[in-house]
C-alpha cells in the first residue's frame, strides 16, 4: 500500500525515521506519466511489502521538500535509506525496471 505523505512532519516519520527503504515517488495530479506510475507502484508495494516502504509525495503540495531534494522533473522516484537518499530513478519506468532497481538495492 502506498502512503501519502503530507508536509514536513510526515515526511520526516515515515521516510527519514523508517527502519526499511522507502521509495518516495514525487507526482503531481497534472502529470500524466505520474497518474500511469501508479498502478505500477501499488503493484510493486503489495510484492514489496515489509522489504520496503511506498510512498507519494504530491510536489504542488510539498514544494519545499521537492526542492531540498532537488526534484526538477516528475515523476522522480527517490528510494532512502537510513534517512539518505541512495537511488534516484526519473521518469516513467517499466514495472521490471524497477523491480531491478529495487531488488539491487535490497540485495547490496
Amino acid at each position: 500500500m502506498t502512503q501519502a505523505i503530507n508536509g514536513e512532519t510526515d515526511f520526516q516519520k515515515n521516510v527519514l525515521q523508517a527502519k526499511v527503504p522507502v521509495l518516495v515517488d514525487f507526482w503531481a495530479e497534472w502529470c500524466a506519466p505520474c497518474l500511469a506510475a501508479a498502478p505500477i507502484l501499488e503493484e510493486l508495494a503489495k510484492e514489496y511489502q515489509g522489504k520496503i516502504n511506498f510512498a507519494k509525495l504530491n510536489v504542488d503540495g510539498n514544494s519545499s521538500i521537492a526542492a531540498n531534494y532537488g526534484i526538477a522533473a516528475i515523476p522522480t522516484m527517490l528510494v532512502f535509506q537510513n534517512g539518505q537518499p541512495v537511488q534516484q530513478i526519473v521518469g516513467l519506468r517499466q514495472k521490471r525496471e524497477l523491480k531491478q532497481i529495487i531488488d539491487s538495492l535490497l540485495e547490496g
